[in-house]
């Protein structure tokens, strides 16, 4: 089914190539690193592409040097991205004209069996990116992907397919990242990420951090935007080059190339806590703005993020309006929901400094939504009319009820603080979902989340007290790639957790890294992965967590 989301565009100036001869690719020979590397160097150091247009506008330089990217895979098709650059960090400097961009789709790495080929039109009004819907590719298989402007080829890269509709696959596995703010550290957890084995990588929101220069280290200070002083971007410009910062960044392209992303965004990509046009609390003086100006620096972040990011859903220039929530069927084995919880969102209860307050304020909190009625709705429908064996739901913060000692007061850490930035500040509305997957019976719901750059795996009941009452389903909260968690508060929460929140199975705010999720139609095994620092580019990785939900029977169990 393909996802439920605007008009999808056809595929620019496309043409099938011959279909390849053999059978298709088993997963079992899925391309690794070294050979999606090796694939790379095969392509930029042989073949050409045919590009039969002229370009309008001149290619003097190699132009690919944020990389190329795959996303929102569909049994027969697939997203591919790539922005051309002479100056990262200035997107006047590619020139005011269109530029002909041609591509090719194979199922092999040397190009020997190219299926899909085509030109599209990098636009200087969308900083010169190019979103190419392909259509007509195998399910379920592996494809390799590239681009050409003038005589410049980009790195090759692999990508894939969703499996059939209808069809019964017997395991799928997927990475679970978010939260990179690049002044806090480098990104190993993507060298790790590169080189797993996934069928697709869900990101959950922080791509970008909007905050001014300040970092420990010298090379990851943050571009300077035009109006210093805030704290936060404002102008496209701003957004654009912050995004082509993020891209410059290795590790974070090995990833994108290795595999098909699905991206939400959170507050970030924004500014820190905002809620639909609300300026975050904590904003006064020249850094506060009204809603008209909020309107004008969504818009110039919601281009930006589209620019940058492999998405199918058309983006209107200098809209601040842009629909991201949608969905996803892996044939009957997995339906994933990507939740929007920003744009539609009531402002966080009670107008507490960062969000912090008392849980009173959530629970009362009676007309608060995070994803707005017509989200809510949709999402409903997506639930209960799914015949998937594991119903996701992808969003950005915590549903799990989490109670937080007050350690701004050690000497009276209690009653315990809500983090109202979280569903624990729109309780009502959380309480309606949790019932609605109880009283629909949705078949083995799963919720992932991220923003609080650490670890959590809960059981996720209606009344979190009532211990003795089977989950009716499960949430694992993944880590940041490299943002930072205070220390005081992962000592509090460790000594607290099994008090103030007996249903949170699993916590650590120490490590860096990812979720990898291995599917099964028996079981769901979500990993921690983690790397021992962040604060060089290179750290080994390891599991250092295995929990796992058995179909059927709600509740995580240690694996």
């Amino acid at each position: 089914m393909p996802p439920s989301a605007s008009s999808t565009p056809s595929t620019p100036s496309a043409s099938p190539a011959p279909p390849p001869s053999g059978p298709s690719r088993p997963r079992s020979a899925a391309l690794s690193r070294r050979g999606l590397l090796v694939g790379a160097a095969v392509a930029a150091g042989a073949q050409a592409l045919d590009l039969r247009t002229a370009h309008a506008e001149p290619v003097r330089r190699d132009p690919f040097l944020l990389g190329v990217a795959s996303g929102d895979p569909l049994p027969d098709a697939v997203v591919l991205w790539t922005r051309l650059v002479a100056d990262p960090f200035d997107a006047a400097s590619m020139g005011t004209r269109t530029v002909p961009v041609s591509w090719e789709v194979a199922t092999d790495p040397d190009f020997r069996r190219v299926v899909r080929r085509g030109v599209a039109a990098a636009e200087a009004g969308r900083a010169h990116s190019v979103h190419v819907d392909v259509r007509g590719l195998q399910p379920g298989r592996d494809h390799w992907y590239r681009f050409r402007a003038g005589r410049h080829l980009s790195p090759a890269a692999r990508t894939r397919t969703a499996p059939a509709a209808g069809a019964r696959p017997g395991r799928l596995r997927l990475g679970v990242v978010n939260c990179q703010d690049w002044q806090h550290g480098y990104w190993p957890a993507y060298t790790a990420l590169a080189a797993e084995d996934l069928d697709a990588v869900v990101h959950l929101g922080d791509y970008i951090y909007e905050t001014d220069p300040n970092s420990a280290l010298p090379d990851r200070l943050h571009t300077t935007p035009q109006t210093p002083g805030l704290n936060q971007l404002v102008t496209l410009a701003d957004y654009r080059a912050r995004h082509a910062q993020y891209k410059t960044d290795p590790a974070l392209r090995a990833a994108h190339a290795a595999f098909p992303w699905i991206v939400t965004w959170d507050d970030h990509e924004v500014e820190n806590n905002y809620a639909g046009l609300v300026d975050e609390i904590d904003d006064t003086g020249a850094a506060h703005q009204d809603t008209a100006a909020m309107a004008r620096e969504r818009a110039a972040a919601y281009q930006a993020y589209y620019e940058h990011m492999p998405l199918r859903t058309p983006y209107r220039n200098g809209s601040p309006d842009y629909r991201l929530y949608r969905r996803f069927d892996f044939g009957d084995l997995l339906r994933l929901n990507v939740l929007d919880t920003r744009q539609y969102r009531t402002d966080q209860p009670g107008g507490h400094s960062q969000d912090f307050g008392p849980v009173a304020d959530g629970l009362g909190n009676t007309a608060g939504t995070l994803t707005g009625a017509e989200q809510e709705e949709w999402l409903r429908r997506g639930l209960s009319g799914s015949r998937a064996r594991w119903n996701v739901i992808a969003q950005q913060v915590m549903t799990s009820q989490v109670r937080v000692p007050n350690i701004l007061d050690p000497a009276h850490p209690l009653p315990p603080l809500a983090n109202l930035d979280q569903w624990d500040g729109y309780d009502p509305a959380r309480a309606r979902l949790l019932r609605f997957l109880r009283d629909a019976a949705v078949a083995n719901p799963v919720v992932l989340a991220g923003d609080i750059h650490s670890s959590w795996f809960s059981d996720l009941r209606i009344d979190r007290d009532d211990l003795a009452a089977a989950p009716v389903a499960v949430e694992f909260t993944a880590t940041s790639v490299s943002s930072e968690f205070p220390a005081a508060f992962d000592a509090a929460l460790k000594a607290f957790n099994p008090s103030l929140n007996p249903h949170v199975r699993y916590f650590d705010g120490l490590r860096r890294g990812y979720l990898r999720l291995d599917v099964d139609r028996e079981r769901w095994l979500t990993d921690a992965r983690t790397v021992d620092r962040v604060d060089v580019r290179e750290s080994p990785v390891r599991t250092s967590a295995s929990w796992a939900v058995a179909a059927g029977e709600p509740g995580l169990v240690p694996a």
